[in-house]
């Protein structure tokens, strides 16, 4: 097990986001996370990823215990996000955005040649090895998530969460990413994400989990869980 979540509570002031929520990652898995929106699913990658601290329970990745860390700790430690808004430097390259994931990730780097040399190979993997001199204001917002997705890969993971990578894509971009997602589970990464586009969360999940007023009403294969009548009624729809 990867990832275990522990009792976790977080409220903002009178409204709970996240209710004694337990939940546990395989390593190796690709778990969905779906729900409406409001149902805590940001708030839980938050969490995870050490942006906000639980008011009660524990987080443990790979046996250790996470709680409460700063988000460039649990970084170091192994975990990577992207943003459902996309949050990449702006005025600088596309190199320079991954460099920054490499520098400051989990593994030290010996050089900053050895830096660049891996860097070229995540933006060759995530299809943007002939922008790598760009800068990252002139592109588009397919591109901008590639950005976004190959610096979090920059960190050397072995949790990535994906917050939405499909939002605002084209029917086209939307297969060229799932392709993306699959390849990096395919590199031995394991993945929580959290999509809306049910014919993309059915696709790539192993898994599926989906919450609904912060607590996680239904799990299991994507076949199963898209018959439980609480998800229909919650999420789905008739």
């Amino acid at each position: 097990m990867i990832l275990e979540v522990k009792n976790l509570l977080k409220a903002f002031g009178g409204l709970v986001a996240i209710r004694d929520l337990n939940l546990a990652v395989n390593e190796g898995e690709i778990v969905g996370l779906i729900g409406p929106n409001g149902s805590g699913k940001t708030t839980l990658f938050n969490l995870i990823s050490g942006v906000l601290k639980p008011d009660k329970g524990e987080i443990r990745f790979n046996e250790i215990d996470i709680t409460g860390l700063k988000p460039h700790k649990v970084c170091q430690g192994g975990i990577a996000r992207t943003f459902q808004l996309t949050k990449p430097f702006m005025q600088m390259t596309t190199l320079q955005n991954v460099m920054i994931g490499r520098t400051y990730g989990s593994e030290p780097v010996r050089s900053m040649r050895q830096a660049e040399g891996e860097c070229e190979r995540i933006l060759e993997f995530v299809g943007l090895g002939g922008k790598r001199l760009s800068l990252v204001a002139t592109f588009g917002l397919v591109d901008r998530k590639r950005v976004e997705i190959a610096r979090a890969l920059a960190t050397k993971p072995r949790l990535l969460l994906l917050d939405e990578t499909m939002a605002g894509l084209n029917p086209s971009e939307m297969e060229d990413a799932l392709r993306l997602v699959k390849a990096i589970g395919d590199s031995g990464i394991t993945l929580i994400v959290v999509e809306h586009v049910m014919k993309v969360i059915l696709d790539i999940s192993s898994r599926l989990m989906v919450l609904n007023y912060g607590e996680i009403i239904a799990e299991g294969t994507p076949q199963e869980v898209v018959r439980d009548e609480k998800v229909v009624e919650a999420y789905l729809g008739e």
